[in-house]
């Protein structure tokens, strides 16, 4: 079915329900469910289903990552598929294979299903990161990406509740609630699909690949944020479940937690960044980071118990949530057509470390899980001094303290 794009300045005239900010929070709450599920369930599942070992968890987050790797990819699709279109396709995709993945317990099965899911997480992220910079106007995209956290996280909420309150008491399957999440997640979409109008961005698109020399301080930001992440999201919740025997409703558990962090905390850290800036808020969050993957590696050189696992994976999120800070820097610096394909090599970008890194740290991780955390740390390091070349005030021409200072009204 064709339908004729409308003008984003027209959108104003719908109802609240059908705008195109009503639809980047439907899927900011349809995504989680799916994905976070998936993730809170991942370790024990692979561990009981297929014995999977530190090296076998690394071989599949590489596998999971590679569609992250080739998310340049997208700039071809939107020859053909406008973004809009694209990332409904995408989340639906992530709900059908995420509703599917029980179904295969075994190695060739869960890496097969995980990379299904995964085409449709990565294409879906990259092509939502861009509508969120074209849709939302700059002076308050960080308290909507904010909010928008905290919806996604309020959606996700929902769903570990339920797994808390009824995996023992009812008995609950791997089946069934990863095809209730990830059905929930694909009927979101195909429901996005048909009540929300095609809406047309305020600035054509380059579709041809895009990568500007004044950008490189945000491709480095970017490579430096993928592989720190996936440390994080391969080995920290591994952790909890190999070393202290965290059971599902025990990890989700600690997965909810984070989530009400996250719902007050987001909205809160949207307004900091709004007031004090990109830089000051990057630096907050790499030198935080710095000092808990430290304190990870005490776990194993001192003994800490699981509270303090706990409470270091509780406080590793809420740092986390710092980097919609990374956004609206490259919103700032970016011309306004630019947004989309950068978004694709931004991503890419993002996933060159998390090809190798999750497979060759498992090696990593089979005699010295210590020494995972100390590399973490190093790079949340090194991002700090990257965050240092950050201007108070970025803009085109000015996107490092290097450049040439902005006049007041350059960015426009």
């Amino acid at each position: 079915m064709t339908r004729i794009p409308m003008p984003l300045a027209e959108a104003r005239t719908l109802p609240l329900w059908r705008r195109p900010v009503t639809l980047l929070f439907l899927m900011a709450m349809a995504m989680p469910v799916a994905f976070a599920t998936w993730s809170a369930l991942l370790n024990n599942f692979v561990i009981e289903a297929a014995g999977f070992d530190g090296s076998d968890i690394g071989w599949l987050h590489t596998v999971r990552e590679v569609p992250g790797f080739f998310a340049i990819g997208v700039i071809a699709i939107l020859l053909f598929v406008r973004e809009q279109s694209l990332a409904l396709v995408s989340l639906g995709l992530l709900g059908v294979a995420t509703a599917l993945t029980a179904q295969f317990p075994s190695m060739g099965g869960i890496l097969t299903i995980t990379m299904l899911s995964s085409i449709g997480f990565h294409y879906f992220e990259t092509v939502n990161q861009s509508l969120q910079l074209q849709w939302l106007p700059k002076e308050r995209a960080p308290q909507m990406l904010g909010w928008i956290v905290s919806a996604g996280a309020g959606a996700t909420l929902v769903a570990y509740l339920a797994i808390v309150l009824t995996w023992e008491s009812l008995g609950l399957t791997y089946d069934f609630v990863y095809m209730v999440s990830g059905g929930f997640t694909a009927a979101v979409g195909l429901y996005c699909w048909f009540a929300f109008p095609a809406f047309r961005e305020p600035h054509p698109q380059n579709k041809s690949f895009v990568l500007r020399r004044r950008y490189w301080l945000y491709y480095a930001l970017q490579f430096m944020s993928g592989a720190r992440r996936q440390i994080f999201v391969v080995f920290a919740g591994f952790m909890m479940v190999e070393k202290f025997g965290y059971d599902v409703h025990e990890v989700t558990a600690l997965f909810l937690i984070t989530l009400l962090t996250n719902i007050f905390g987001a909205p809160l850290i949207g307004r900091a960044v709004a007031r004090w800036g990109e830089k000051r808020g990057l630096m907050v969050e790499y030198a935080g980071l710095t000092l808990v993957f430290l304190a990870y590696g005490g776990l194993y050189w001192f003994g800490w118990g699981v509270a303090v696992a706990a409470a270091l994976y509780v406080i590793d999120n809420v740092f986390f949530a710092l980097a919609l800070a990374l956004k609206t820097y490259f919103q700032k610096i970016a011309d306004p057509g630019d947004i989309a394909p950068t978004a694709a090599v931004a991503f890419t970008i993002n996933h060159i470390a998390a090809v190798f890194l999750p497979a060759s740290l498992g090696y990593l991780w089979l005699v010295a899980p210590d020494a995972v955390f100390v590399l973490a740390a190093a790079m949340a390091g090194l991002s700090f001094a990257l965050a240092l070349m950050i201007p108070r005030h970025p803009a085109p021409g000015h996107e490092t303290v290097f450049a040439g200072r902005a006049l007041p009204l350059a960015a426009e």
